[in-house]
């Protein structure tokens, strides 16, 4: 089993059709399958063992990571936002590495004691020559290596084998089930496993990619409606500022779009709402997946989001604010600080299990136990439907004169509030209560925020230990590219302004 078999089968299903970019002049899976085997040849000739991908979504991005399967060797994308010290830090973890780069992010490369070849001249040299002999069939093999996002803890590099790949696209996509018109936009960074499913699952199905270097809500609309984009998956952050960009419009006249996946981070449920009007006849989708399980492991999808938008009932309607259901092939449990199962609708730490799953990490410890689970440290609970309820990070937990408090839960009470736009609760040090709970929030366009009307707001739905005893407003909270709240950085905020 090799990556590379997707492609093989693509290829061999519909050479002609474009894999990756424009319907007028894309580039084929024939021509994609044939530059994979022309770069796999010199990654061998040179005795690479790691191939670096800095930079935006990319064709070269493709033939890398086919490249790199078809030799047997990881490929290994790094975030190109990085500053010269953490890019040259990730690489010098590694032997032998080939760093492909694009322009903006060669600046961060200077002196990297490894070869750096221009994303161009990578395409160029892969247009003529002798392409490798057969690929290694070997399951266990690294595919590829992925730095996580570090939100809470150094970046480690997360391990996915040939197989977990290969699990997750097999269980979960339809070999060839898409029309040749359709297209994906791919707005997801190369360096999130977001980025790396989307690549193997599209091509798998058949489907063209079509890559934005970077994001605007302007620049998505008009790619969409120029490509005549059919699919398309954004962070939450992304789907936050298209809905904002439509403002005082009934549609977002996209009639090409049947299908528009979210994921990654949590999102208030009444911009998915106020999405699901500007987008009539699109379907939307909720992916929840981490990256040491290969991408989504559980999906909210269409039938969902209609039903709990229709539904009268409060339990119902609450679906639209959770992960949806676990897709085939993967188990999970909910358990308690002592390892116990918990029961339905008590909130735990999830663990789960599956062929996708990897749960391993280069030169660290696997935190899998002994019969295979993987602790995802997020806490979370099912409802009696099987539905998935993510509060968030098990770290982020706010422990007030000794009860457990999910910042989840207060932040989508805030973010009902017409004055929030967002908001990011955090446990602050308090010599009595040990943390106390402040909500920073930030203002919807035009509205001014009144603390007390807050914590009445928040008083009149929770208990009053979950209300917070502080309300600052800030002009915007801080996100990783990827739409992932920086905790850290907010409580680290509130930690300086209070010794100030």
């Amino acid at each position: 089993m090799n990556l590379m078999m997707l492609l093989d089968m693509a290829m061999s299903g519909h050479p002609s059709r474009v894999a990756i970019g424009s319907g007028d002049d894309g580039l084929s899976y024939e021509e994609l399958y044939r530059r994979a085997g022309i770069a796999a040849a010199r990654i061998r000739r040179d005795g690479v063992a790691h191939v670096a991908y800095v930079g935006t979504n990319s064709p070269a991005f493709a033939v890398a990571v086919f490249a790199s399967s078809w030799a047997g060797v990881p490929v290994l994308p790094i975030n190109y936002r990085l500053g010269h010290e953490q890019v040259t830090g990730l690489l010098d973890k590694h032997e032998d590495v080939l760093v492909i780069a694009d322009d903006q992010a060669k600046a961060s490369l200077s002196g990297v004691n490894h070869p750096v070849i221009d994303r161009d001249d990578w395409m160029t040299s892969t247009a003529i020559g002798p392409a490798c002999d057969e690929w290694p069939n070997d399951p266990e093999g690294i595919a590829v290596l992925l730095y996580t996002s570090g939100t809470t803890s150094a970046p480690k590099a997360a391990i996915l084998r040939h197989r977990h790949l290969l699990s997750y696209v097999f269980s979960s996509v339809d070999f060839g089930g898409a029309d040749e018109s359709d297209a994906v936009a791919v707005t997801v960074p190369p360096y999130h496993v977001a980025g790396v499913a989307n690549l193997v699952s599209n091509l798998y199905a058949g489907r063209r990619l079509v890559y934005l270097d970077a994001f605007s809500p302007e620049v998505w609309l008009e790619t969409v409606r120029q490509e005549q984009v059919t699919h398309a998956m954004v962070v939450p952050t992304m789907l936050a500022r298209i809905v904002d960009s439509l403002a005082g419009q009934d549609d977002a006249g996209v009639a090409s779009l049947r299908t528009l996946s979210y994921g990654g981070s949590r999102i208030a449920p009444s911009i998915v709402a106020r999405a699901l009007e500007l987008f009539p006849t699109t379907d939307f989708v909720n992916a929840y997946g981490l990256t040491e399980t290969s991408s989504t492991i559980a999906l909210l999808g269409p039938e969902d989001h209609r039903s709990a938008i229709e539904s009268d009932a409060a339990e119902v309607r609450a679906r639209l604010g959770s992960a949806g259901r676990l897709i085939p092939g993967i188990e999970a449990e909910v358990r308690g600080p002592d390892g116990s199962s918990l029961p339905i609708g008590e909130a735990g730490e999830l663990w789960l299990r599956g062929e996708q799953v990897s749960g391993e990490y280069l030169s660290t410890e696997s935190p899998l136990d002994a019969e295979g689970w993987f602790p995802t440290r997020d806490r979370a609970y099912f409802d009696d439907e099987g539905y998935l309820f993510i509060e968030g990070r098990s770290d982020d937990t706010i422990i007030r004169g000794g009860e457990n408090i999910a910042p989840a839960e207060i932040e989508e009470v805030l973010v009902q509030h017409p004055t929030v736009a967002d908001v990011a609760v955090v446990g602050v040090a308090d010599d009595e209560w040990g943390q106390r709970i402040a909500a920073v929030v930030v203002p919807a366009p035009g509205e001014l925020i009144d603390g007390d009307e807050l914590r009445a707001f928040v008083r009149k739905q929770l208990r009053t230990s979950k209300t917070p005893d502080q309300i600052v407003v800030w002009e915007e909270l801080p996100y990783t590219d990827t739409g992932k709240l920086l905790r850290r950085t907010v409580a680290a905020g509130l930690a300086a302004a209070d010794e100030a």
